[in-house]
């Protein structure tokens, strides 16, 4: 069910940005006159799911959900209609509109990704506000790996900035070392104030999702909400409702003790110490190789940490959710950048449909949905932009390249760079849905 939900919220969320960015494309081409013949929401390679048409367009939805398209007349595009090129201009044909015309229709679809993505950030914060943990409320310091102990962190760090920046949000902090190239992290351990040095190979590993820095929590109440199906929890007969008091007669203070008592005690018989209504009982279980029971409490960080919310007004959020946006925009540029670094190996994170699907939430969540839908229309832009010949971009640069020289690639040119264009986005489709494919198998088998 959880899958379904995800699937949902992607096939919803890539459909409002296609249908936005395909609308920028279209009104631009009719404030200068220019002729529409289709306009469709997913491809209609052989045969559409619906279809109708208004004037001189055709509107309709394709059977492929992997993104929609606008037929202008007189341009080479995803249709690849050259036969109507080799027709005389007509006055309504893209070719015979003027060089800034055309531009202005190109970049459309950009332009309406980058205005919608300010526009839902805008309602987001009217409408519920901006709820975060700020960094100084980790009132039991932060939990890290392997990594972050080899760096030299230590579970119960009390972080106080990062190259001696404070850093507001606690959510930023991963982000903010991945981005600005940070070098050090500051630490409070035991009344001592450290500097933690950030060595090169963290970047790589954070990029993979690796290196872990999260709010350390304590154990008790630890009341059982959730029991997943064949796990060593289910066997032994835990029921949801029972707190766990403590394993083989030993009790913890902080979660991440909890965790670290299971992975020492991988394959191997533990006694679990239970509160059931009120009654002491014991319990055998017989932990699996991951060394988890595979249960979860019912525990939120607003129910452990002061978390601080900010309400904005109608005049409170325009330039608050404009200002969220372009911080995102500028956000993605620098994350952008990693994926041709040979030091970051930004590329081997790339991910297809199933990673952007699995950054949904498993419930229906409208203020997350919303969030991600505004980034991932700058993601949509700034993808489209890109120099790429069959991409936006590509169309602009050739454009540019008209403006400069004051000379028209010819339509056979335009041809081929639209084939090769293709060829690319293909080439990097399958690159992103491949690196998807590998860490499901790493992850399964």
């Amino acid at each position: 069910m959880t899958v379904l939900v995800r699937i949902l919220q992607l096939l919803l969320s890539l459909s409002i940005l296609v249908i936005i960015h395909e609308l920028g494309h279209f009104s631009f081409a009719k404030i200068f006159k220019t002729r529409v013949e289709k306009f469709y929401l997913f491809f209609d390679a052989w045969f559409s799911l619906f279809k109708f048409k208004k004037g001189d367009t055709e509107y309709g939805i394709g059977w492929i959900p992997l993104g929609g398209y606008v037929k202008i007349a007189g341009m080479i595009d995803e249709s690849m209609d050259v036969e109507q090129m080799k027709q005389p201009p007509q006055p309504w044909e893209f070719r015979s509109k003027k060089t800034w015309q055309r531009l202005l229709i190109m970049t459309g679809g950009v332009l309406f990704n980058f205005i919608l993505a300010l526009l839902i950030y805008v309602a987001v914060l009217f409408t519920w506000g901006e709820t975060y943990l700020p960094t100084a409320n980790l009132k039991y310091g932060i939990v890290t790996d392997s990594i972050g102990h080899a760096m030299g962190l230590r579970n119960g760090d009390m972080i106080l900035s990062i190259d001696n920046q404070k850093i507001e949000k606690f959510n930023e902090i991963r982000t903010d070392i991945i981005l600005n190239n940070r070098k050090s992290i500051q630490v409070e351990r035991e009344g001592q104030e450290l500097n933690i040095p950030i060595t090169e190979d963290v970047i790589p590993l954070m990029l993979k999702g690796k290196f872990l820095i999260e709010p350390r929590r304590p154990f008790s109440p630890y009341v059982i909400s959730f029991i997943d199906k064949d796990t060593p929890a289910k066997a032994a007969g835990v029921l949801t409702g029972d707190e766990i008091k403590g394993i083989n007669d030993s009790s913890f203070v902080y979660f991440d003790d909890f965790q670290g008592f299971l992975a020492s005690h991988k394959e191997r018989s533990i006694t679990l110490n239970i509160l059931r209504n009120g009654q002491p009982i014991k319990l055998a279980v017989a932990l699996n190789a991951a060394g988890k029971l595979g249960v979860a409490d019912s525990h939120t960080y607003g129910e452990i940490f002061e978390l601080k919310t900010i309400k904005y007004n109608v005049l409170q959020s325009i330039p608050a959710g404009i200002s969220t946006g372009f911080k995102a925009i500028g956000d993605y540029l620098k994350q952008f950048k990693l994926i041709f670094s040979k030091h970051t190996k930004g590329y081997e994170s790339l991910g297809g449909f199933i990673t952007i699907g699995s950054i949904f939430p498993p419930v229906w969540d409208w203020q997350v949905f919303w969030s991600l839908t505004a980034f991932l229309s700058i993601i949509l832009g700034v993808m489209n932009i890109l120099p790429i010949p069959a991409l936006d971009g590509g169309h602009v640069m050739f454009l540019l390249f008209e403006v400069i020289t004051g000379r028209k690639p010819s339509d056979k040119f335009m041809e081929y760079a639209q084939i090769v264009g293709m060829a690319i986005i293909l080439i990097l489709l399958l690159y992103a849905n491949g690196n998807d494919v590998v860490k499901l198998l790493k992850k399964y088998f």
